[in-house]
């Protein structure tokens, strides 16, 4: 049977970031996952630039990550009732592929040490030695990263996650909508509120175009599309694929002992937006790291996943349940226009680990009509 230090179940940017994490601690990590790469996997593709820091610091290069993408320094959001807010963020993001994004950042880890490897995890077994994967891979540490349908997560017994906590959003490619040139563009609508269109550029003619609600609402493929077109009206998208996402609770699912979960298999996605890939990276570098205190690893992640995220995780519960009325969604966008600040605030909390900062309340409240 091999050993190793950490193995890691999934090679997207939750799994790579805990490998690149791991090596840069001295440990031995195999990556394992059910697919080749590249690949693609159904997202808006939007990169904070938060989310490239955290990467940064774990050797990996931005510019490399988001090369041939260029920064998209603007963004709008379109509130259920009209309310309509355009600016420049505090600091640009980039669009970027998921197909093109995951392979890059799993080779920053292969050339950090890592090894991959293709294999469907079916089976895990955990004792006080470690955790064997299949009855052939012995594992120190063992991370879950493998997604919304995580068989890691499965495994440890972990409920799942309900259905009004779960959305599901449909994305394909188009050709940019001329309107709004080189700006990433959010609209909602008060009709199956909560919901959103996107459309995100790519930078090279196209961009990721999607609609997304909650499970709960009963969406189907068919209504889907038709919020698509009903948002994006005009918009003819390829490739169309549908996901799911396990929206954040505001509290962590990370039990003790020698698994940890990382990115969707942890249930990390932000509830305004639908966010994932800064929660992915933070969550991965923070497994990552605790994978080297082997039988503590469950105890030390959950720890540093609650001082790093649990006041920012607890207040975009908390504006989640607030969004729920379009009025004040509508408030807080009229403010958002009048004051880059609270813009700025908004954003952070959307896209990174912002807080609902007084100013920001005390603009929705001022502009409530």
């Amino acid at each position: 049977m091999e050993d190793w230090d950490v193995v890691v179940v999934g090679g997207g940017p939750a799994g790579a970031s805990a490998a690149l994490a791991a090596r840069r601690a001295g440990a031995s990590v195999l990556v394992l996952d059910r697919a080749d790469f590249p690949r693609d996997k159904v997202c808006g593709d939007g990169i904070a630039p938060e989310a490239l820091d955290v990467l940064a610091v774990l050797g990996a290069d931005p510019a490399r990550l988001v090369a041939g993408y260029p920064a998209v320094p603007r963004l709008s959001l379109r509130a259920p009732r009209g309310a309509v807010v355009e600016r420049d963020t505090h600091r640009p993001s980039h669009v970027v592929p998921r197909e093109v994004l995951d392979a890059r950042v799993l080779e920053a880890a292969l050339s950090a040490g890592a090894e991959f490897r293709r294999h469907r995890v079916r089976t895990l077994a955990v004792g006080d030695g470690g955790v064997v994967v299949d009855d052939a891979v012995r594992a120190g540490v063992l991370v879950g990263a493998d997604g919304a349908e995580s068989v890691v997560r499965r495994a440890l017994g972990l409920p799942r996650t309900p259905d009004d906590r779960i959305a599901v959003a449909i994305r394909g490619y188009a050709p940019e909508p001329p309107l709004r040139p080189g700006t990433q563009v959010l609209v909602t609508t008060e009709q199956r509120w909560p919901a959103y269109a996107w459309s995100f550029p790519l930078g090279d003619g196209r961009a990721n175009v999607g609609y997304g609600e909650l499970v709960s609402g009963g969406a189907t493929r068919q209504e889907l599309v038709a919020g698509l077109q009903r948002l994006l009206p005009g918009v003819e998208p390829d490739r169309l694929r549908a996901h799911r996402l396990p929206l954040s609770t505001g509290r962590t699912r990370q039990p003790d002992g020698r698994v940890l979960l990382a990115g969707d298999a942890a249930s990390l996605i932000n509830p305004l937006t639908g966010e994932g890939i800064f929660y992915a990276v933070l969550s991965g570098a923070l497994a990552g790291t605790a994978a080297t205190a082997g039988a503590a690893a469950g105890a030390v992640y959950r720890r540093a996943l609650r001082r790093r995220l649990g006041a920012h995780l607890r207040a975009t519960s908390a504006a989640s349940q607030l969004s729920r009325w379009p009025r004040l969604m509508d408030a807080a966008v009229r403010g958002a226009a009048a004051d880059q600040r609270v813009f700025d605030d908004v954003v952070a909390l959307g896209l990174a680990d912002g807080r609902l900062s007084a100013r920001t309340l005390a603009a929705a409240v001022g502009n409530l009509r």
